[in-house]
């Protein structure tokens, strides 16, 4: 008999996970959403083979949940689950981006003989919700599982070979401790930085309108990850709270020894301290997805004339090329070229790159 799967969450996470089953799989997908909107949707596009708004119906039978909810809806699903009767040797298992309070919430299911296994994958997307869900969404991402030392061996390796069936994933083991650490540094922490940078300008901007309006190419890229979901992002801090505050200590370190060297005009170690980002940065792949969505620009120069961006886009549009944004810039501090491209897939901005260069024009690209 095939797998029995509920799908505890239809958005972004959940139906991409649906998606890829239904695609690569045998297993029946049966999902759970408060939102008949993302059920309905996760069922016309063949995500689920059932669907309700009733968990103890979504999870009766079922040999496998993923609950991929907020984090903040995570340990209140598994306390929901502890009073339902699941199916023996039923194996729970979660997306959160935090791992060490949830698997440690998570040790009241061995009561009832289930099996957690903690999971995170770790792809990101600028979009939200069953609309923008895809089934190759974690091709080629890490999807961390943390399970127990304890944790029977035939559970684990039915868990991995599952989601990398289904979403195309590398599975990697860690413990949820070292996971919260790696995690808070490449994601938790950098949306602080860039949340705080743009409360910083925003203060300044309130007696001075020129902060807002000089902001533009490289400090609005360097701070879209500022504009996250406010609750998402308050209820992800404080589940890693003890990791964040050692992190923010090294963070307050690295700024006060840059703060020193600028006081004391020391220029050769102000030096080495972009040197040595430069050179890390260099070593950092580029071809994996990661928790930050990648963003897909490009520049190019074009001539101050009527019809000249008409013609662009009709280059892009005989392509089959997918713009998502056009900008004409007029502050391009940093940046070269007048106008700026976006695109959504690297597909999208690879070919446009191609057909813009072949058609004559100066194009900076640059994948970030």
């Amino acid at each position: 008999m095939p797998d029995r799967i509920a799908v505890l969450g239809t958005g972004l996470i959940g139906g991409s996970i649906a998606l890829g089953l239904k695609e690569r799989t045998d297993a029946v997908v049966v999902g759970y959403d408060r939102s008949d909107e993302d059920l309905a949707l996760a069922a016309t596009l063949g995500a689920v083979d059932e669907a309700t708004t009733d968990l103890a119906e979504a999870v009766c039978d079922a040999d496998i949940i993923i609950i991929a909810l907020p984090v903040g809806a995570i340990k209140e699903t598994i306390d929901r689950l502890t009073s339902l009767p699941l199916k023996a040797a039923c194996i729970v298992t979660d997306v959160g981006s935090t791992k060490s309070e949830i698997v440690a919430h998570a040790q009241k299911l061995k009561q009832q003989d289930v099996i957690f296994i903690g999971g995170h994958p770790m792809a990101g997307s600028h979009r939200s919700g069953m609309k923008a869900a895809h089934s190759l969404l974690f091709e080629n991402a890490y999807y961390v599982l943390t399970p127990d030392p304890d944790t029977s061996l035939l559970a684990v390796q039915k868990l991995s070979r599952l989601l990398h069936l289904a979403t195309k994933a590398e599975l990697v083991i860690m413990d949820p401790v070292h996971h919260d650490r790696v995690v808070g540094a490449i994601s938790h922490l950098p949306h602080i930085i860039a949340a705080g940078l743009v409360n910083m300008v925003g203060d300044y901007n309130e007696q001075n309108e020129w902060f807002h309006r000089l902001a533009a190419g490289g400090f609005r890229s360097l701070t879209r990850i500022g504009a996250s979901h406010p609750v998402m992002w308050r209820d992800i801090l404080l589940s890693n709270r003890e990791e964040l505050i050692n992190l923010l200590d090294d963070w307050v370190l690295q700024i006060n020894n840059m703060r020193d060297a600028i006081h004391e005009g020391d220029g050769d170690r102000i030096e080495a301290f972009f040197a040595r980002s430069r050179r890390l940065r260099a070593q950092l792949p580029d071809r994996k997805k990661g928790l930050l969505a990648p963003v897909y620009e490009c520049w190019l120069d074009i001539p101050d004339v009527p019809g000249e961006i008409a013609r662009v886009t009709a280059i892009l549009s005989e392509q089959s090329v997918n713009i998502s944004n056009i900008e004409v810039l007029n502050n391009r501090e940093e940046l070269p070229g007048v106008l700026k491209l976006t695109y959504k897939k690297e597909h999208d901005f690879k070919r446009a790159v191609a057909c813009l260069k072949e058609a004559g024009y100066a194009v900076y690209a640059d994948r970030t």
